[in-house]
């Protein structure tokens, strides 16, 4: 069982993820499950070292558990937010960048590869805390921030795909 720990954490943020979809976003219940989501994001990966239960399907997991809960996120916030066209180009162009990574990474792998570099764990925890601090920070100044962190960790993530180097996780 204690091998398994890890991946159990990590794929509990996807069982939790999706019953946000039906949850109301001001609701006790939804700030729980998120707060749920984002602690075993962050507690997965430890556990596995300490563990020493890291593999490449617990990796694989992390990766997707990651999707699904951003994508729920996304689901749920976006609409409530006010994002001014130039952002959007702005994501639009970091999303660019990530999915080349990842075609990149394909093609010369044969695997889907999500480097967990330092930046795109500092980028991860930025837009996890976003939803938080809308409520008492204007969005005209997190959001730039954050897509500047997101935009140097994607740049940086291209050193990693296309020279073939390994990256610290």
């Amino acid at each position: 069982m204690k091998k398994h720990i890890a991946n159990i954490i990590t794929g509990s943020r996807i069982v939790l993820s999706l019953p946000l979809l039906l949850i109301p976003l001001t609701s006790v219940w939804f700030c729980v499950i998120y707060l749920l989501c984002g602690l075993s994001d962050m507690i997965d990966g430890t556990v596995a070292r300490r563990t020493k239960s890291a593999s490449k399907f617990g990796a694989r997991l992390d990766t997707v558990s990651d999707f699904v809960f951003m994508t729920v996120a996304l689901i749920k916030f976006v609409p409530h937010l006010p994002i001014p066209a130039w952002l959007w180009i702005w994501i639009g162009v970091i999303a660019m960048i990530k999915i080349g990574n990842a075609a990149w990474g394909f093609v010369r792998t044969k695997e889907l590869i999500s480097p967990h570099t330092l930046l795109n764990k500092i980028t991860g925890l930025l837009l996890f805390f976003l939803p938080v601090t809308i409520s008492f920070v204007d969005l005209t100044y997190t959001l730039p921030i954050v897509c500047t962190v997101a935009t140097v960790a994607a740049i940086h993530e291209v050193y990693f795909t296309y020279s073939e180097k390994k990256y610290d996780t």
